[in-house]
């Protein structure tokens, strides 16, 4: 018998690791959505301040790609998998505010906060729920929030007065 079939893949609490899927799982999934949306807005955007938008709208898709593979690695640490295939995504996130068409920057501005808002009620929840749960993942959604809510707030800067 070798190490590999004595050892498990996981030095987590089976019950744990469910938990904090539970939480990881939905914000994994919301941020792959905004990396596809955002994505979608970077091409699509028009008309004033089209270069900063543009261009940070492809910061935002690089930020939450790395978050969403943060979230899901996580995930497969515990010893779970996570389904993040595109047709999972588009039956279990909300739909995009993002048109699918071209759209003034200030319009595509307001539709990706509206997106990226969605993904800060999954990790807010995320951090309640894992509070008692299990602190490491709870760090991991923290971590993701504090980076999202400064790329909302660059978002957000195009369009304030």
């Amino acid at each position: 018998m070798s190490n590999a079939e004595t050892v498990s893949t996981t030095a987590v609490d089976p019950s744990v690791a469910a938990a904090s899927a539970q939480f990881l799982s939905p914000v994994a999934l919301g941020l792959q959505a905004l990396v596809v949306n955002g994505k979608q807005a970077h091409w699509h955007v028009r008309g004033a301040n089209f270069i900063g938008v543009h261009e940070f709208l492809d910061v935002l898709v690089e930020h939450a790609g790395d978050w969403a593979d943060t979230a899901a690695e996580r995930i497969v640490a515990l010893g779970l998998p996570i389904d993040a295939r595109v047709a999972t995504i588009a039956s279990k996130v909300a739909p995009t505010a993002v048109p699918a068409g071209f759209t003034r920057s200030d319009e595509i501005v307001l539709a990706v906060i509206a997106d990226i808002d969605a993904v800060l009620a999954d990790l807010e929840a995320a951090i309640e729920g894992l509070d008692e749960v299990d602190l490491t993942s709870q760090d991991v959604a923290i971590e993701i929030k504090r980076g999202l809510e400064k790329d909302r707030w660059f978002l957000f800067a195009h369009v304030s007065a």
